[in-house]
C-alpha cells in the first residue's frame, strides 16, 4: 500500500516545468505543456488532413475525414437538440481534447486531465457557455426570472446550481481519472506481469473515451435545459 501512496502521490503531482521571468515569474505546469503539446498535435493534424480538399472527386482520406466530422457533428447536436446544434463545434473541440488527453499516458506523458485545474477549467468554461446560452437564448430578464421558476422559493437552489454543476463537472471528470489510474494500480500490485494488460487497455482507452464523452454528455445536457 505504501507503493500505491508513492505512486498516487506522484501522479498528482502536478511539477512547474518553467517560469516566466516576463510575467512576474508565472510558473508553468507540466499540465499546461502537455496541453499545449496536444493543441500543436491536433492543429498540425488538421492542416495535414485538411489539405488540398476537392467538390468533387474527392479522395479516400477526405471522404474519410468528412465521415468522422459529420459522425462527430451529429453526436454532438443529438444531444444538443435543434435549439443549440450552433455550440457543437465547440463541444466537438472539447470532446477531442479530453479524448486524447485521456490516452496521451500511452505515450509517456502525464495526462492534463490529472491535474484538478485542468479539470476545473473545464468545468467553468462548460458552465460559462451554459449560462451564456441561457441569456441568448431568453435575454437577461427572462433568464434572471428562470431561477424563480416554478415557484419563487426555490429560487436559491436554482441560483446555488450554477455552482453546483461546474463543481460536478469537475470532480466527475478528476475523480474517475484518477480513479482508474488507482484500480490500475492496485491490479499491478495483484496480478502478475503481463496480466493487467488488457485492463490497462480498458482504462488507458476505453475508460478514458468514456469519461470525454459523459462531460461533453453533461455539458450539452445543460446547454440544452437552459435554452428550453
Amino acid at each position: 500500500m505504501e507503493k500505491l501512496a508513492e505512486s498516487l502521490m506522484e501522479e498528482l503531482n502536478c511539477e512547474t516545468v518553467f517560469t516566466i521571468p516576463v510575467l512576474g515569474g508565472i510558473g508553468v505546469s507540466e499540465s499546461v505543456v502537455v496541453t499545449w503539446i496536444i493543441m500543436a498535435f491536433m492543429v498540425l493534424l488538421s492542416l495535414l488532413l485538411t489539405r488540398n480538399l476537392k467538390v468533387h472527386g474527392i479522395s479516400k482520406r477526405q471522404a474519410a475525414l468528412e465521415y468522422c466530422v459529420t459522425w462527430l457533428n451529429n453526436l454532438v447536436e443529438g444531444m444538443l437538440g435543434k435549439e443549440a446544434k450552433e455550440y457543437a463545434p465547440y463541444l466537438v473541440t472539447v470532446l477531442l481534447y479530453l479524448g486524447v488527453s485521456n490516452v496521451i499516458g500511452l505515450f509517456g506523458f502525464k495526462p492534463p486531465t490529472k491535474d484538478l485545474n485542468t479539470a476545473a477549467a473545464l468545468a467553468l468554461m462548460s458552465i460559462v457557455l451554459i449560462e451564456a446560452a441561457g441569456i441568448r437564448k431568453k435575454g437577461v430578464k427572462k433568464w434572471a426570472k428562470s431561477f424563480a421558476e416554478p415557484v419563487a422559493v426555490v429560487a436559491p437552489i436554482n441560483v446555488l446550481e450554477i455552482f453546483i454543476r461546474p463543481l460536478s463537472l469537475c470532480m466527475r471528470l478528476f475523480g474517475n481519472v484518477l480513479g482508474a489510474f488507482v484500480i490500475m494500480e492496485l491490479i499491478k500490485l495483484i496480478l502478475p506481469v503481463g496480466l493487467p494488460l488488457p485492463f490497462s487497455f480498458y482504462f488507458d482507452i476505453f475508460d478514458g473515451l468514456i469519461q470525454a464523452y459523459v462531460f461533453v454528455f453533461l455539458t450539452s445536457l445543460f446547454i440544452k435545459e437552459a435554452v428550453e
